[in-house]
């Protein structure tokens, strides 16, 4: 279905061509492009919400500034539809987050409107000011640098050190605080009230207001009366607010707030600025999901719906005769707060993922217990470590890549003290339409290397509760690492009673003759289809869940060297450093000299599209599975030696 742009965007094909029209015509612009987003989305997907709130500003910015000259970062790059629709992506936006499609997010190789590539959250600043310093650096004086970034975005510690930084290296930077008190869920902390003290102080507001018509009246006879202004406008906010203002203590100057849809005001206010130089902040208060109703009343469920009827709001939903697998982020969701009632020491944190992770169960159910603390990854496992040196057993659960910017706390502030966290890593292996600034490809490898660390992933729901289980246990009182992928398991059935599994043990799938492939995680219910067409075929390949990547199940390793004459093994991860490498030390350690074919992601960056897509392009989906192991079949009945016959 081609959705039809509105008359004046259909003219737009560049910023250029926004910049033609007048600004009143701006409002008519904003209109067409968020109904354009709508229509979008209802019918391809992606992300909502987030484009929405900020279709105002995104107009604004580009008719001002000169971009791509003028550099714009988005921070994540949720927001960054109404962007890419205006510079020159229209036509390509329903391939968005399709295989072979345009990316979700803002992507340097994509267009020379993105700036900086991003997907994860509060990069925007240090990338901005690096360009702000380069462009002085160059003498190019002129260029503006903007960074627009999310108040949910901007609790964690990069922002705050970015900011740091652009007060004392006076570069023409803006920052622009988009603040709408959401990130996927709710904001939480000390920042969000502080900024929501700002936003509805109706004094500070009117009196702003009256100093801002003054300011402008008096720039056209010079530079004092602004000094003498700015001097007023600062000595006004501490007093109103009754507290100095965090953005002006780094040495930024602050104007806002200000409403983030009035378009025109926007415009004339970026104006302004462009001619104040140095470090600056514009705080602009806008609402997510806004101009369509049922997402300004639920942010968190139309951040990313899926598809949808427009007009009716229903979100479509596939319907089934019989009872599905439950998503392994719900099973962890069900099952910690099951931990919990049996073990009054397990506790649960996330960085800002409560519903993405399901741990809003545990906090619906035990909000003592369950702690969401905002996008901080790296004070997320500190403040676990922390939970753990007082005996309690924290549940860290954070997103695969996200777990790649904690990565020092894991080891200096939980490895190195052996205490006992136990980090649950969602979305691990490829995250499809996100793409790769989101794919977990990396785990297995990363906290493989990290000493007293278990590293284990279930192949099903049942395997995943048991893990959990078992990680609570005093004996297994060190660092220990679940990791299971997004979407669905293979268990409808899947409230099964809690087993505790020997840490370092896997277990048979099937026996078999001659190859056999092993597994880890999700993926070995891939290989179970793979050995099934086999034995169709006449071929006997065994099967091993090996569920855990340290420490390996050596018994079975020896065994498994000894009775077979060849191994594949299969990871939803990279190669280097990961499971199939982990396997192929033991063999060159104990002397064996048994063939090893390896699968899993590659050492390249794999693009956005479904998993079952990216499966099958690095050859680890079923059939790719099956493909190795008849060819290591085939290399095996080749190399047999050959009787020899007397007459």
């Amino acid at each position: 279905m081609i959705v039809e742009p509105g008359e004046l965007l259909a003219a737009i094909n560049s910023p250029a061509d926004l910049k033609k029209l007048s600004q009143d015509q701006l409002v008519q612009v904003s209109q067409e492009l968020r109904q354009f987003i709508i229509d979008s989305v209802s019918i391809y997907g992606g992300h909502f919400g987030a484009s929405l709130g900020v279709v105002e500003l995104t107009v604004a910015l580009h008719y001002v500034f000169n971009t791509p000259y003028d550099q714009l970062v988005w921070d994540v790059g949720h927001q960054a539809y109404g962007h890419k629709i205006l510079t020159g992506r229209r036509d390509r936006f329903p391939t968005n987050r399709r295989y072979h499609g345009m990316s979700g997010f803002p992507k340097r190789s994509e267009s020379e409107y993105d700036a900086f590539g991003v997907g994860h959250s509060s990069t925007s600043i240090g990338a901005a000011l690096g360009m702000a310093v380069a462009s002085d650096y160059k003498k190019e004086f002129d260029r503006q640098h903007i960074a627009v970034i999310g108040d949910g975005a901007m609790t964690a510690g990069m922002a705050f050190e970015a900011l740091n930084h652009a007060g004392v290296e006076k570069s023409n930077l803006l920052v622009i605080l988009n603040d709408n008190c959401m990130s996927i869920d709710p904001n939480v902390g000390a920042l969000k009230e502080y900024l929501t003290d700002i936003t509805t102080s109706r004094t500070y507001n009117k009196v702003r207001d009256e100093l801002w018509n003054v300011l402008g009246k008096l720039s056209k006879f010079g530079p004092n009366p602004q000094q003498i202004a700015r001097k007023v406008e600062s000595a006004m906010k501490a007093t109103l607010l009754k507290q100095s203002n965090l953005f002006e203590a780094l040495n930024f100057r602050y104007f806002g707030p200000v409403d983030g849809h009035d378009v025109q005001h926007l415009a004339t206010i970026l104006n302004d600025l462009k001619s104040i130089p140095g470090p600056k902040i514009l705080h602009c208060v806008t609402v997510k999901g806004k101009g369509y109703a049922l997402a300004e009343k639920d942010q968190t469920l139309w951040h990313a719906p899926g598809l949808f009827d427009k007009v009716t709001g229903e979100i479509h939903t596939k319907t089934y005769e019989k009872p599905q697998p439950p998503k392994y982020q719900d099973v962890f969701g069900h099952t910690i707060v099951e931990l919990a009632e049996q073990n009054d020491k397990v506790m649960g944190v996330t960085p800002a993922m409560p519903s993405g992770c399901s741990l809003n169960i545990m906090m619906k159910a035990m909000p003592d217990r369950a702690f969401d603390v905002g996008i901080a990854e790296q004070h997320a496992v500190t403040f676990s470590a922390g939970l753990a040196t007082q005996g309690l057993v924290p549940f860290c659960n954070i997103y695969s890549s996200f777990m790649q910017r904690a990565y020092d706390q894991v080891l200096h502030d939980v490895a190195l003290q052996n205490l006992h966290v136990v980090f649950c890593l969602d979305r691990a292996g490829f995250a499809g339409a996100d793409g790769p600034t989101h794919h977990g490809c990396y785990d297995l490898a990363y906290m493989r290397c990290i000493p007293n660390m278990v590293v284990s992933a279930p192949m099903n729901e049942e395997e995943l509760r048991n893990l959990m289980y078992t990680a609570t246990l005093p004996e297994n009182a060190g660092p220990f690492s679940i990791r299971y992928p997004r979407g669905e398991g293979v268990m409808p059935e899947w409230r099964k009673p809690l087993k505790k599994i020997t840490v370092g043990t896997g277990r048979v799938v099937r026996e078999g003759e001659g190859v056999a492939v092993l597994s880890i995680g999700h993926i070995g219910n891939y290989a179970v289809k793979a050995t099934d067409k086999l034995r169709a075929e006449g071929l006997n390949p065994g099967h091993y869940d090996m569920r855990f990547c340290k420490p390996l199940d050596e018994e079975m390793l020896h065994n498994i060297a000894r009775q077979y004459k060849a191994i594949v093994t299969v990871e939803d991860g990279c190669l280097q450093g990961g499971f199939g490498a982990a396997v192929l030390e033991f063999l060159a350690d104990h002397g064996y000299a048994v063939p090893v074919r390896r699968l899993g992601i590659p050492d390249r960056i794999v693009e956005h599209g479904t998993q079952d897509e990216l499966y099958k392009e690095c050859g680890f989906d079923a059939d790719g599975i099956a493909a190795a192991l008849r060819e290591m079949a085939g290399k095996v009945v080749a190399q047999a030696p050959v009787e020899t016959v007397l007459l």
